[in-house]
């Protein structure tokens, strides 16, 4: 579903906003990943994917792709444990 969706957009190129809670799907589909604050909602961080098009599906495997995932995963991870600090949970 991924690879059409993309050769979609790459066909068409357009403007696309994909919301996405899987950080691969996000890195492999995006240009541009967003990463959004719990209450209220506001942009954390920003992180530009300069991946080719067309892409492969074997860029999931590269070392550029694992460090643009461990810096994502952490981004999330930090607003995760913010979040349940101010809620009260531990």
């Amino acid at each position: 579903m991924q690879e059409l969706l993309l050769s979609i957009w790459e066909r068409h190129n357009k403007t696309v906003l994909f919301v996405s809670h899987d950080i691969d799907e996000a890195i492999f589909m995006a240009n541009r990943v967003v990463v959004i604050t719990a209450r209220p909602g506001r942009i954390k961080h920003e992180e530009r994917v300069r991946f080719e098009h067309p892409r492969d599906y074997r860029i999931k495997t590269s070392p550029t792709f694992a460090e643009h995932k461990a810096r994502l995963t952490e981004e999330i991870r930090a607003e995760t444990l913010r979040a349940s600090a101010a809620a009260g949970i531990r």
